[in-house]
């Protein structure tokens, strides 16, 4: 017993001092990962992250012991469950991200297991002999036999994902020598200064972040100013608008000011800020003549003139 204890308070010793030195800690699942893998993991991470097992109960009872003194730590109880781990990290969470999912291992299906993904066979020459034909037959798979051999005419898929995988689809794909699920370490949730988030908002770009924020900010403004409600984001488009109702009624008043008196001045003196108006395009279309170049009527006219020098043969 009292070796139990001893162990269980220096992991609750180790794992308040990660709290306390990291800011961001990867809540992270280890279903199928091999020690090998995990061994692995550890090294990627050395001199960036920790990587910190521990049974549920033991780590829950911890963190509720630290709630007392750091009370964000109970957004962590949550996702305490399963098949889980720590990574404690003060380093950039995306490059830490992508190191703890780089490391993955493909691996045979198995009967009974999840299928992560969808699972293909692939159309072509098994090189099996005609004699197995019925057990392709009674999965549904297409074939025909070929040079002898047992060949697979189109693709098929056998597994849809998040569907078991079953006994008689197993025993098929190890037949063609397929490992279509690769295991690793997965990130379940993120914890980072207080709050936690799913690993998803890492991919998130600036553009889209400031895209949404300028959305938002619209939104809220436009709403102001229909229930004619002050807020931040609507102040400035209320000035603007007020400014502008203001010059409508100098305009049509003879009360102005010295910023607004060349607008007035325009508005009464059209012609006379004509010239500063833009020149207007010269027309460059390719089926109107050149002014330099003399029409065919005229070009005719100028050669019979020519000829006779504006005399008759008999005059």
């Amino acid at each position: 017993m009292g070796g139990k204890t001893s162990n269980k308070a220096a992991y609750f010793d180790k794992l308040k001092a990660l709290l306390e030195e990291y800011k961001s800690i990867f809540i992270v699942t280890v279903d199928n990962v091999s020690s090998q893998q995990m061994h692995e993991i550890r090294q990627s991470l050395r001199g960036e992250g920790v990587v910190l097992m521990g049974k549920n109960t033991m780590v829950r009872r911890a963190i509720k012991g630290f709630i007392a003194d750091f009370p964000e730590y109970e957004r962590l109880l949550p996702h305490v469950k399963g098949n889980v781990g720590f990574v404690f990290t003060n380093g950039d969470l995306k490059e830490t991200r992508d190191k703890i999912l780089s490391n993955r291992v493909a691996a045979p299906a198995r009967a009974g297991a999840i299928a992560p993904g969808d699972v293909f066979v692939p159309a072509g020459n098994t090189g099996m002999e005609p004699g197995k034909t019925s057990f392709f037959q009674a999965l549904g798979v297409p074939t025909k036999i070929a040079r002898g051999t047992i060949e697979i005419t189109t693709d098929l898929k056998l597994v849809e994902a998040g569907n078991k995988v079953g006994a008689s689809e197993a025993t098929l794909l190890n037949m063609l020598n397929i490992s279509p699920f690769t295991y690793g370490m997965g990130v379940s949730q993120i914890y980072d200064n207080g709050q936690t988030f799913h690993a998803d908002v890492l991919d998130i770009e600036e553009s889209q972040l400031l895209k949404a924020f300028s959305s938002c900010v619209a939104t809220i403004a436009t709403v102001s100013l229909a229930i004619n409600y002050p807020t931040l984001p609507s102040v400035m488009h209320s000035i603007v608008n007020s400014y502008k109702k203001v010059l409508a009624v100098a305009v049509e008043t003879d009360y102005d000011w010295e910023e607004i008196a060349e607008l007035k001045d325009r508005i009464q003196n059209p012609d006379k800020y004509a010239s500063s108006g833009p020149a207007p395009a010269a027309a460059t279309g390719g089926d109107e003549p050149k002014a330099s170049e003399p029409t065919k009527a005229e070009s005719e006219k100028e050669e019979s003139e020519d000829e006779d020098m504006g005399f008759g043969l008999f005059d």
